[in-house]
């Protein structure tokens, strides 16, 4: 777009006014570490925050405070709603929220997955929100059961193998 169709007002708030990030509808049920790192995540953002505090004429500075602004009413206020979970107390023998669950697949593949919070999840540590697809289809089930994950390369088929908190 032109220059000439741009009002200098709108650039000085270009990257200020971020959508607010979205909060999930589900219980925020969180591990030691899940609850751990959503802590850490909100330091690093004060801290982050209190060094740019002072250089407001920079625009760079606006829009980045503006960011951390908004993820720290997110981080704020899934840690207010977070509901530690004590995987301690819970019973081996079923699969529930902070298990370690050992599958093989119809090709005899091995796969692993820790059933975590949503802001814990990351697939590639193996890491799998309790709300997702896999962890729906593993919860309550038991070693030997035969579960059918639903994914959008069809139906798998796993048997659950070991499971491990």
């Amino acid at each position: 777009m032109s220059r000439g169709f741009v009002k200098e007002d709108d650039l000085e708030h270009a990257g200020t006014d971020l959508p607010e990030r979205p909060v999930s509808s589900h219980p925020n049920y969180v591990t030691a570490t899940g609850l751990q790192q959503l802590e850490a995540a909100a330091n690093l953002l004060d801290k982050e925050r209190a060094s740019l505090v002072g250089d407001k004429d920079n625009e760079t500075a606006k829009q980045r405070l503006a960011v951390i602004d908004r993820d720290l009413r997110y981080l704020s206020m899934r840690l207010k709603d977070a509901i530690l979970v004590a995987v301690t107390n819970q019973d081996k023998s079923t699969v529930l929220f902070g298990a370690r669950v050992k599958v093989e697949d119809e090709a005899g593949e091995r796969l692993q997955f820790h059933l975590v919070g949503e802001d814990e999840a990351d697939i590639a540590q193996q890491k799998v929100s309790y709300v997702s697809p896999i962890a729906e289809a593993l919860i309550g089930r038991k070693v030997g059961d035969i579960v059918r994950w639903k994914r959008p390369a069809g139906i798998l088929e796993l048997e659950i193998i070991e499971i491990n908190y």
